[in-house]
């Protein structure tokens, strides 16, 4: 793609962005050597701009391994090691890293990202696609996610956690912001959550699902421990907790809200150590064994 001048004041670039551009390529510039320019220049948000009006293209770089100051690249990056970039990392497409990825700012692709290792960033974690780590990740602001959610070892996130398929962590899920799903929430461990967690169909955890706000899922809630919010407690069809289920003061816990009332003992079953406070719907179905 050829970007001369009069194609890139038609996209009405900020002043300086574009008197740079007149000096530096008075003579026009293909896409990604001028996103490459930019970058070098210090300029990584007119490239962020750039690639915001221009879109991504079908252009792969695959590499062995990258260490630099930032990246804005246009296709889709193939890594077979490493990514270590001290600020931006971006894609139009997809990142794919055979190691670990690790940004001292943001890490953004318009479909998947995907690493072997760990992923770790100081900004935001987003991804149009699917966000997948074989090992852990870790989040220095929001995730937003709009496919699958896969990390197989630990979570965190420091902002909001945005998924929208299914969010499946191996062990510890933790988010110091609300959790919006659009399928299932599932973690080996705890799930704490410093905010809502709202889930389009069921919530699991291995352990303790502990939640600051309002917990809801349109299907059910399981843990192997103990179920406690400091809001209500709503599930569309059944509760279960080997320990205590506990909402918030003032607030109360319904079972069943999908389900008919003759369907309640086998499809909106609650079960805990002891019958929670204000139970307000479901089938109490005594102490769970």
């Amino acid at each position: 793609m050829d970007l001369n001048k009069e194609f890139v004041k038609a996209k009405r670039p900020c002043a300086d962005g574009f008197r740079w551009f007149l000096r530096n390529y008075q003579e026009g510039s293909d896409y990604q050597p001028l996103l490459d320019a930019l970058v070098s220049a210090g300029r990584v948000d007119d490239a962020c701009w750039l690639l915001n009006q221009f879109g991504p293209t079908d252009a792969v770089l695959s590499v062995d391994a990258i260490d630099a100051e930032a990246i804005v690249f246009a296709g889709t990056l193939e890594v077979r090691g490493n990514i270590e970039v001290d600020s931006l990392l971006r894609a139009g497409r997809t990142i794919r890293a055979g190691g670990g990825i690790r940004a001292g700012q943001s890490v953004i692709a318009g479909e998947d990202i995907r690493a072997d290792g760990g992923i770790r960033c100081d900004g935001a974690l987003t991804a149009g696609g699917d966000i997948k780590a074989g090992w852990g990740i870790d989040v220095q602001g929001d995730l937003r996610c709009g496919g699958e959610l896969r990390a197989e070892w630990a979570l965190y996130c420091s902002g909001e956690l945005s998924v929208g398929g299914n969010a499946m962590v191996g062990h510890d899920l933790v988010s110091e912001g609300a959790i919006r799903c659009g399928k299932n929430v599932r973690a080996g461990g705890s799930i704490t959550v410093s905010g809502d967690l709202l889930a389009g169909n069921g919530v699991e955890a291995g352990e303790r699902i502990s939640c600051l706000g309002h917990l809801e899922a349109n299907w059910g809630i399981k843990a192997g421990n103990s179920i406690i919010a400091e809001g209500a407690i709503k599930a569309g069809e059944s509760l279960h907790a080997s320990e205590e289920i506990r909402a918030g003061v003032g607030y109360g816990v319904y079972a069943g809200l999908i389900v008919q009332f003759d369907a309640w003992e086998a499809s909106a079953r609650v079960q805990a150590r002891s019958k929670p406070e204000r139970l307000m719907s479901g089938w109490w179905a005594g102490v769970c064994q």
